[in-house]
């Protein structure tokens, strides 16, 4: 497979091929555990002023998105980072968490964390974070320790 030429830019909420893509990853990360273990963000809550969202585009093709929610003193958090199914494995996760990362310093961030699913069906999320840089650690912000849970963190 090819890698697909991508465009990265600020994401448009009103556009109903980005809302089909967020309610369809939605519905995935809502299906790959409890509830109470599932920290995905809805629409509306994305559209707080702390967060940048972003969406990866190849030609008119919606590839994947990502977001950075300010949390304070240097510190950001990964949000929804999602790849549509049709450009798995051909590097849009890694250019879009590439532009995340340099967003985040030109936001003048020194801390980049997440909170993703310990399941299998996260195993080639974790990779791709390790790769990067990022390790394992204790729950940050708001979150509390959970088994469905692993969070990670990284300097910039």
């Amino acid at each position: 497979m090819t890698k697909p030429q991508l465009r990265i830019i600020a994401g448009d909420f009103e556009d109903p091929r980005i809302i089909a893509l967020l309610a369809h990853h939605f519905a995935t990360m809502r299906s790959t555990g409890p509830e109470e273990s599932c920290h995905v963000m809805p629409l509306d809550a994305m559209r707080q002023a702390d967060l940048d969202f972003f969406a990866a585009w190849d030609g008119d093709a919606l590839a994947g998105f990502g977001a950075v929610k300010q949390l304070g003193d240097g510190h950001g958090e990964i949000k929804s980072m999602h790849t549509a199914a049709a450009y798995r494995g051909r590097g849009v996760g890694q250019a879009v968490l590439d532009h995340l990362s340099t967003h985040a310093r030109a936001l003048g961030l020194q801390r980049l964390s997440l909170e993703t699913g310990a399941g299998d069906f996260f195993v080639p999320a974790r990779a791709m974070y390790a790769r990067n840089g990022f390790q394992t650690c204790d729950p940050f912000g708001g979150y509390k320790p959970d088994p469905n849970s692993v969070f990670m963190t990284r300097t910039l």
